[in-house]
């Protein structure tokens, strides 16, 4: 007869995770369970802690200590009169779970790429991608209808009074759902990036210019 061949790895994996211990009590389980997760749940937040303060989104990236944070400290966000600042991660991350936790992990991802492929190494390279990267993040805010800036500004406690005449006008439009905070206030903790100037098309070429282009190649 011939011998029964040994399961595979997957098999046996499978076996050992589903089989009935022979060593530990149905109570032991639970309790190495509940300390198991319970490690992750507080090992998680102290992550997301660390992980969403300014001295670390400031200076975990070389780009970030020497491009985007000095700008950041000198804003109205960074430093006022009142000492109330609005962190890094109350103006980018997501304050709710899980989204908070996903957001977080795509964006170290996608930063971590682009640090390491050097995309903005250099001052002349910040420069060029900062209207692209200013509008990712813009259009981010729109998609979730500023919900970042709306955690600390509540429209509903604004004081017309104590506003200008066209900063009333345009949160009536806020209120009326026809903008979004992002839509005026785009140069609040960073550099306004200036829009890049449109490629004109080359001009048709006249006839006379034709002629003269013609009349050379003949030659």
């Amino acid at each position: 007869m011939a011998p029964t061949p040994k399961p595979g790895l997957i098999r046996r994996l499978f076996g050992w995770l589903f089989s009935p211990s022979a060593k530990w009590s149905v109570f032991a389980l639970l309790l190495a369970g509940l300390v198991a997760g319970a490690v992750g749940v507080v090992g998680t937040q102290v992550a997301v802690a660390v992980t969403g303060t300014n001295e670390f989104c400031g200076n975990a990236c070389h780009s970030h200590t020497k491009f985007v944070y000095p700008e950041y400290k000198a804003s109205v966000h960074g430093s006022n009169r009142t000492g109330v600042q609005a962190t890094c991660s109350d103006c980018h991350i997501p304050h709710s779970y899980p989204a908070k936790l996903f957001y977080k992990a795509e964006a170290g991802i996608r930063d971590g790429i682009a640090e390491m492929q050097g995309a903005i190494s250099t001052q002349e390279k910040f420069e060029a991608k900062r209207w692209e990267m200013a509008n990712h993040v813009w259009e981010e805010m729109r998609a979730n209808n500023s919900a970042n800036c709306r955690t600390c500004h509540t429209p509903e406690a604004m004081s017309a009074e104590k506003q200008s005449e066209d900063a009333v006008k345009q949160h009536k439009k806020f209120a009326s759902g026809k903008a979004t905070c992002i839509d005026c206030h785009t140069g609040m903790a960073h550099k306004e990036p200036e829009e890049p100037k449109a490629v004109k098309p080359a001009a048709a070429a006249s006839p006379d210019s034709q002629a003269v282009v013609q009349a050379a190649a003949a030659k």
